[in-house]
């Protein structure tokens, strides 16, 4: 018996699957805390987005 519990414990196949859903889990849960944040800086008045797009929509006004 003791020797097939110490070899369910070295038995290291199905780790790989946990270790990534608890990667994703992580991550998943850092988006959530900083979705506000986020938000502001892609999608706000300033934001990346928006800056991005005032830009292009210039430049293809200007070449027509």
């Amino acid at each position: 018996m003791k020797n097939k519990f110490m070899a369910y414990l070295r038995d290291e196949s199905g780790q790989t699957s946990t270790e990534y859903i608890l990667l994703v889990a992580v991550a998943a849960a850092i988006v959530m805390k900083f979705k506000g944040s986020i938000d502001d800086k892609l999608l706000g008045e300033d934001g990346i987005l928006g800056t991005v797009m005032k830009k292009t929509t210039s430049k293809i006004e200007s070449e027509f």
